[in-house]
């Protein structure tokens, strides 16, 4: 538990019971007496917490509100409305975005507008707190690839009814278009769009569908294929972003030492393995099955990395930075 839930757990507390303890607060917030007296003392200084010690109860409680003039209560003591930690905010804001930026909203969205309800509350204490947040924070989502509420909505409707999709999908690198019964197993939100991790009955295996190329969705009567999870993460998780599936290679990159110091603070991937060098250059060895996306990330950081292995992705990289420039040759 952070500083800023303990200040909401001790006022929540307080309010509850009327008077707590001392010794009562530190055991709910499994925290020292220095720790409790400090935040006490914050609460009250720097938040105008009305916190006082009553002898009587030998607890803590609030002062009543003053009366002011025409014998009016002054408003009643409240914490900030946002006391969100930054894995929280951010959490908070992409559930929201996420919902309410499905294409085309319809059923869907009504289904979940009570958790869209939810989360404005959760946001702040008032609707026009929730409001200004949402216009004060901003999570960006570039290149995003949305994907149209009708077939989202069948998607996930078949995988929690357990029940087969017939699927018409369209496969961008061979441009052609394809009808594939499966067997929904997982939704994996990457890189700013949906994906499908099935069961292919036509290939006979696993296979991982980006939602955006679904052309035509239908619930089959025919019950799905059960697979564990544990065997859709073995052979779907292991490579590197979204390409999944294939024997595993390792890759070492050398990032300059520019690069290095936002590079070191990264995850590329779950099981890498990051060494600083002397000269303040950056060595991350990580696995990967299939180089597409590990090359577009390289690509993107230029002559600021070099792969020292293997010998095929340094090969593959040199060709497309040669491409690149053959392109902006006079």
């Amino acid at each position: 538990m952070d500083r800023t839930e303990r200040f909401y757990r001790i006022e929540m507390l307080i309010r509850q019971r009327g008077s707590v303890s001392f010794a009562a607060l530190m055991e709910d917030l499994e925290v020292s007496r220095a720790t409790l007296k400090r935040d006490l003392d914050y609460l009250r200084s720097r938040l105008d917490a009305p916190i006082v010690y009553d002898r009587a109860s030998n607890g803590y409680r609030f002062s009543p509100a003053p009366v002011g003039r025409g014998g009016r209560k002054a408003a009643s003591h409240e914490l900030p409305g946002v006391w969100f930690s930054e894995r929280e905010i951010h959490a908070l804001l992409t559930m929201h975005q996420l919902i309410d930026g499905l294409d085309g909203g319809g059923t869907l969205g009504r289904h979940l507008q009570p958790l869209l309800e939810k989360l404005h509350g959760m946001l702040g204490s008032s609707a026009a707190e929730a409001r200004e947040l949402l216009r004060r924070v901003r999570i960006s989502l570039p290149a995003r690839r949305p994907v149209p509420a009708r077939w989202f909505e069948r998607v996930a409707s078949a995988l929690l009814q357990r029940r087969r999709l017939e699927l018409v999908y369209f496969t961008r690198s061979k441009g052609v278009e394809s009808r594939r019964q499966v067997s929904p197993q997982r939704l994996l939100h990457h890189r700013n769009t949906w994906y499908l991790d099935a069961w292919c009955h036509a290939s006979d295996g696993l296979r991982r569908f980006a939602l955006d190329a679904v052309r035509g969705a239908e619930l089959s009567d025919e019950r799905a294929r059960d697979v564990s999870l544990r065997s859709v993460e073995a052979a779907l998780d292991g490579g590197y972003g979204v390409y999944g599936g294939g024997e595993l290679r390792h890759a070492v990159l050398c990032f300059s030492p520019t690069a290095a110091q936002w590079v070191a603070n990264e995850q590329w991937h779950p099981k890498q393995a990051v060494e600083k060098l002397p000269d303040g250059s950056l060595r991350m060895t990580l696995p990967y099955a299939d180089d597409t996306e590990l090359l577009m990330d390289l690509l993107r950081h230029g002559p600021d990395v070099q792969v020292e292995a293997p010998e095929a992705l340094r090969t593959k990289l040199r060709e497309r930075l040669q491409a690149t420039l053959a392109r902006y040759a006079s």
